[in-house]
């Protein structure tokens, strides 16, 4: 063959070696789509959610195929971006807007909305989230514009090429950070447990296919630089240093898997998954809201007896309590929902719980404030009226109280309405519940916990019931301060009522001061002969805060329930008629949560029949006369109990020493991290140690005409990972003219010299030798830029270029023949 015909078959390569990149680009985008899009599927679960996905893959892909055929710039290809964004975005992301024509402007609006602020609305809606609102256009962001950058990138000639690395995991990750805070259940094989399979194995199939492009794609570029430098075609038969590469590759890959298979997840059980969700503070923080339960009183007044609140209208199902707020945090002087409690957005249908279903319908009359009727566990909720829209966006829920509320226009109005599909979950009775054990939110009083101790028969549920029932019955029922005069409205409702004055608020002092008279009413032995123990005078505000105290003394959490209730067993409790709830119907109680996690109701309103009698036993004066001198007696200050309890508690610190408690979950976490860094940055750590054990052993070699010839096996070495052709068996003379090094062949001969010379050579020279030895290592790696450094600092062609044929024996022989074949053309006639 004649040297004209290596031309011709060059050309003829290339078009191959185009087309197996662009293969190998599409089936990485495919299969980098088809992890992403079940990575991001428990975000959405929803058919419209895989309606976008295909929405966003298909306009990407061609967008991607007519800017690589047609050489279209960045900017071309942004805005056909933009445009197929808005187009799709309209049609797939926001379905719901599409009623007419008119409404066109508004879905381009929330399609624009979604770009901007739908990664943050997404954060703080409950999952799945369905189709709600505009919360597929990330989702849309993600395929369109992922699958458009991901083929121009790994469709590319040169380097860049492995920006599609990122992307990809990018795509993958988006469904992955924006997903729950709880991991898939792990699964049990045999004697083996493993640990979030679902997360694992979208982890090491992602891992798995961007290390068999990147193996492909090394391999391709080699063969393809090969083939044009030498214009011939390059034989399929994997060479020696192929077949180093794919072992290597294989071993680090066995590596990464193992690693994310066996030790993350077993080092990560038990911690909470740290997603974006999980550092999303929630947009509605009812600790700054007035308590419900301070402003309970005020529901008694006679100027609103008449009123109506809300209705409540059960078209299925039986729900015996309505809850409007749930009141989980108490700081010894009011009863309020905790700052860290997470109300989030609720999309169309929430998972439903266990238990029977119930459909409620709404309507407010008279209601003000955020908090929001409720029954059950919500399932879905449809907003009718004017505000329904409204109403819809600015509903929040919180599924750890079961509560919800509203913040659009500041809260519920006159004629908002709302349709409650709910499960009932069953109750179980109370007294066969056990305590989880938890600590006191707040100390309790020393009058309670002596009342509680005096009374408890044990710390189980049947316990804690029979202090709340003695504690009703000694009890009384009480809505004012001052008797009226007429008597009020709800004193007259109560029947035979004899009035008894009873102050508001629910502060440790107003609950110390409940038990105190509970305590001496007990001691006094004419009470004790009369039948008649009943001391602490109030209403539901006090003893359902009295109630809370007393379960956390037993080791159960409690939290508050303000609402109102459809049915009971109890006749001396307030119930809304026919579904119509008004002011007097108002009550509180008390839930605890039982070792099982279900949280369980008790009543906690007092009686109402027997009135208490305040009268004591007289005490007669002692008979012993004493003298009194008051020159001589100084008065004595009795000790701030404050004081007391301040000290006491400095010195309880003191004994407990330093808590560090916390530092087991901070060091768990650092852990954590660093085995996934470990993971991640592992095989170039790997890499760059075994670098600098080889360049330490040539540097202190025995002799030092070994060390110069190790130092000129590192430039070698350094020069063939910064992407110079291995030397194969050519001289260093002759490698020094082929690579034109600064100063190479002066380098070269010395290191000759000192090998085949026979004089040797002493340290001072191989020391500096080895000073040249580095400034040319130092011009290899930064002659071409930091990333090209990066890259040569962990490739691994010194490592096996050793293993590859003789390519200057080759190429000599190669050459020698195009001579003979160029004269013998020459010769013919």
């Amino acid at each position: 063959m004649s040297a004209t015909g290596a031309a011709p078959r060059a050309a003829r390569e290339r078009p191959v070696e185009g087309d197996a990149r662009f293969v190998a680009g599409t089936m990485l985008a495919l299969a980098v789509g088809a992890l992403a899009t079940a990575a991001a599927w428990p975000v959405y679960a929803d058919t419209a959610y895989l309606v976008v996905v295909a929405a966003g893959v298909v306009p990407g892909a061609v967008i991607a195929m007519l800017a690589q055929r047609r050489r279209w710039g960045g900017w071309t290809v942004a805005a056909l971006l933009v445009a197929a964004l808005l187009v799709t975005g309209v049609a797939a992301a926001v379905p719901s807007r599409l009623t007419g024509l008119a409404q066109v402007p508004a879905a381009v609006g929330d399609v624009l909305a979604g770009v901007v602020f739908g990664g943050k609305d997404l954060l703080t809606v409950d999952l799945p989230v369905g189709a709600y609102r505009n919360l597929l256009v990330p989702a849309l962001v993600v395929f369109l514009v992922g699958t458009c950058t991901l083929l121009l990138t790994s469709w590319r000639r040169d380097r860049l090429a492995y920006l599609a690395v990122p992307v990809a995991m990018g795509m993958v990750m988006f469904g992955l950070l924006f997903g729950r805070t709880s991991v898939s259940a792990s699964i049990v094989v045999g004697p083996f447990v493993f640990v979030a399979p679902v997360e694992t194995a979208l982890g090491v199939a992602t891992l798995l296919v961007l290390l068999l492009w990147l193996v492909w794609r090394g391999r391709a570029q080699r063969t393809g630089a090969l083939g044009r430098a030498r214009g011939a075609r390059v034989g399929r038969r994997a060479s020696g240093a192929s077949v180093a590469r794919g072992w290597t590759a294989v071993g680090l890959l066995g590596l990464a898997v193992a690693v994310a298979v066996a030790v993350v997840p077993w080092a990560a059980q038990g911690l909470d998954r740290d997603v974006l969700r999980s550092v999303t503070a929630p947009d509605v923080d009812l600790s700054a809201e007035v308590s419900p339960l301070a402003v309970y009183r005020a529901a008694f007044d006679d100027a609103r007896a008449d009123d109506v609140l809300f209705t409540v209208d059960a078209v299925d199902g039986d729900p015996e309590r309505v809850r409007i707020a749930v009141l989980d945090g108490y700081d010894g002087e009011v009863f309020r929902t905790e700052s860290d409690t997470r109300f989030v957005r609720v999309p169309a249908t929430r998972t439903a719980q266990e238990g029977a279903p119930a459909r409620v319908e709404v309507e407010i009359v008279d209601l003000d404030g955020v908090w929001m009727p409720t029954v059950g566990d919500l399932v879905e909720v449809d907003f009718t009226g004017d505000r329904a829209t409204a109403l819809a966006d600015g509903f929040y829920y919180s599924a750890t109280d079961a509560a919800g509320v509203e913040t659009a226009g500041g809260g519920l109005r006159e004629g908002d309405g709302y349709v409650l599909e709910a499960s009932l979950p069953a109750d179980p009775d109370p007294a066969t519940i056990t305590a989880p054990g938890s600590a006191s939110s707040v100390t309790a009083p020393e009058s309670l916990r002596t009342w509680v101790e005096e009374h408890r028969t044990g710390s189980d549920g049947a316990a804690l019931v029979a202090l709340i029932d003695l504690l009703r019955e000694r009890g009384y029922l009480s809505h004012a301060l001052n008797a009226s005069d007429p008597p009020a409205r709800w004193s007259t409702d109560l029947g035979d009522y004899r009035f008894q004055p009873a102050a508001a608020g629910h502060s440790l002092a107003r609950i110390d001061q409940m038990f105190s008279r509970l305590l001496q009413r007990e001691a006094d032995p004419q009470a004790v002969a009369a039948d008649n123990l009943v001391a602490a005078v109030g209403d539901d505000e006090q003893f359902a805060v009295a109630a809370a105290l007393i379960a956390e003394e037993l080791g159960f959490p409690a939290r508050v329930v303000v609402g109102t209730r459809l049915s009971s067993d109890d006749p001396t409790l307030p119930v809304c008629d026919d579904g119509v709830c008004r002011p007097a119907d108002l009550a509180a109680w008390v839930e605890v949560r039982a070792s099982t996690g279900e949280w369980v109701a008790l009543d906690v309103t007092p009686q109402h029949e027997t009135s208490p009698s305040l009268e004591t036993t007289e005490q007669r004066d002692p008979e012993n006369v004493t003298d009194v001198r008051p020159d001589a007696v100084e008065e004595v200050v009795p000790p701030d109990p404050t004081q007391e309890d301040e000290a006491l508690a400095r010195d309880d610190s003191d004994e407990a020493g330093v808590d560090l408690a916390w530092l087991w979950p901070i060091l768990r976490v650092i852990a954590i991290w660093s085995l996934l860094a470990l993971l991640l940055l592992g095989p170039f750590i790997a890499v760059l140690a075994a670098k600098a054990a080889r360049r330490r052993g040539r540097r202190r070699a025995a002799t030092p005409a070994t060390r110069i010839a190790g130092g000129w096996d590192e430039i070698v070495d350094a020069a063939v990972d910064a992407g110079r052709e291995a030397p194969g068996s050519r001289t260093r003379a002759e490698t020094a003219a082929l690579w034109d090094l600064p100063d190479g062949r002066r380098i070269a001969a010395a290191a000759d010299a000192a090998v085949f010379s026979g004089r040797g050579a002493t340290a001072d020279q191989a020391q500096a030798f080895w000073d040249d030895v580095d400034r040319r290592r130092r011009e290899l790696r930064g002659g071409r830029g930091v990333w090209c450094a990066l890259v040569a600092s962990v490739s691994l062609r010194s490592f096996i270029h050793h293993a590859a044929p003789p390519g200057g024996r080759r190429r000599r022989l190669a050459e020698r023949g195009e001579r003979g074949s160029s004269r013998r053309a020459r010769t013919m006639p």
